[in-house]
This record gives C-alpha cells, structure tokens and sequence, in this order.
C-alpha cells in the first residue's frame, strides 16, 4: 500500500505490493498531521471495501482512494473532509453497495461524532 501525498490538503492511497509506504513528489513535502488523519481515513476505508470486496467476490487491487480537506476560519482546523474511491473494476451496479460499505469505517464514525479529548501533563 502507498501513501501519495498530491498537496497540502489532498492524499490518494494506492494498492501496492510491499510495505506500506508514504511517496510525495518532492522532498520539501512534509507528512503533516493532517495528511496523518487523512491517511488514517483512507486506510479504515481501505480496509473495509477490500473485506466487502472479499465477501462480495470481487477484486480490489485497481481500488484507489483520495481523500481531500478544507480549513474553517478560527480556530484553524479542519472543517470538511472529502473521500472518492475510484475503482475502475466495481461493476456499475455494486457501485451503491460500495458505497454503503465505505461509510462503515470506523474512522469515519469517529469523526462523524467527535470523541472526548483529555490532555493532561503526565507527573
């Protein structure tokens, strides 16, 4: 699996053979925080399309998934997220159910409903 960093605010995933790896196109680019979160996004949802996949007979290995985001005003923070998948195998009529499947990511149920976040210093 590869982690491609396309810009600032937009990461794709890709199946690859091999360890997971995280590519950019210029070494100035840094795997920020919120490429972090999107990738833990991607990933969930990876993860749930290729078991669908398994279940439903089909193959994943042309599955990629892109995932962008947009910054609200103050305080400066993530305000949307957006996830595509491009599966050029998914029969047109799986495409719905594909869908459905995706939505079912752990991740995205986490940040669909924001957990409680306790900082503290440890003694």
């Amino acid at each position: 699996m590869k982690i491609f960093l396309v810009s600032e605010d937009e990461i794709r995933l890709e199946v690859t053979p091999g360890p997971m790896t995280i590519e950019a196109d210029s070494y100035e680019m840094i795997y920020s925080p919120y490429h972090m979160l999107a990738s833990s996004l991607a990933t969930c949802t990876f993860g749930v399309l290729s078991s669908w996949a398994s279940q439903a007979k089909l193959n994943a290995e042309d599955l990629t998934i892109s995932v962008s985001w947009t910054f609200g005003e103050k305080p400066h923070r993530v305000d949307a997220m957006k996830l595509r998948f491009h599966w050029p195998s998914l029969p047109a009529e799986r495409r719905k159910a594909a869908e459905r499947a995706a939505s079912l990511c752990p991740v995205h149920h986490t940040l669909s409903q924001s957990p409680e976040i306790v900082i503290e210093a440890a003694p």
